[in-house]
């Protein structure tokens, strides 16, 4: 909700009034350690408050957790602006000229336009390597990478679909990372095809 607000310059209460109900969460991109709120009419939230007690749930002294997600609310829109910018960075290329578009490779492919958010959908093109496989290289590190890079790069990205890979950008991605990041799936996607 608040990628989505933040990414269309509107207020969260616009995109969710036509919802009968709305949770949000204030860890991932807002930065919280946990926490998450629910809204609805009464006799939802009556029932969601009876269901999370009678399997468990429920804190203490929440006061300090509501401070943090307090913190992430007011910060939201700096915070998100950074991540979408950096994920539109790896998938423009603008700080460098190996971005993934324009990589030349039949390994992956970008769709710049298609970056509204914090959200990277990569296209793996042909039968090998898989999403899966090209996310186990991503996060591996070898020898030979550190030799010829300098560096020992670790990338988690998430295999989404039989051609697709998921990368998502938060918080703790700064835009060095995704740079590095982006120079990672380079060192890969010719690695993959030598």
């Amino acid at each position: 909700l608040m990628n989505a607000a933040v990414a269309q310059g509107v207020q969260p209460a616009q995109i969710a009034q036509h919802c009968d109900s709305v949770s949000l969460c204030f860890s991932k991109g807002l930065g919280a350690p946990c926490g998450a709120v629910l809204a609805g009419c009464r006799e939802f939230v009556t029932e969601a408050w009876r269901v999370r007690k009678m399997l468990g749930g429920g804190m203490r002294q929440a006061g300090v957790l509501a401070a943090a997600a307090r913190l992430g609310l007011q910060h939201a829109e700096e915070t998100l602006r950074r991540d979408h910018g950096n994920a539109r960075r790896f998938a423009e290329g603008t700080q460098a000229p190996e971005c993934i578009h324009v990589l030349d490779s039949p390994l992956c492919s970008v769709n710049p336009a298609a970056v509204e958010t914090n959200i990277v959908m990569i296209t793996v093109q042909g039968a090998w390597p898989s999403p899966a496989e090209l996310c186990d290289r991503l996060r591996a590190v070898s020898e030979e990478e550190v030799a010829e890079t300098g560096r020992a790069v670790s990338v988690l990205l998430l295999p989404w679909s039989s051609r697709t890979v998921r990368a998502v950008w938060h918080r703790n991605v700064s835009a060095r990372d995704t740079e590095l990041a982006r120079t990672k799936l380079e060192f890969v996607a010719r690695k993959c095809q030598e």
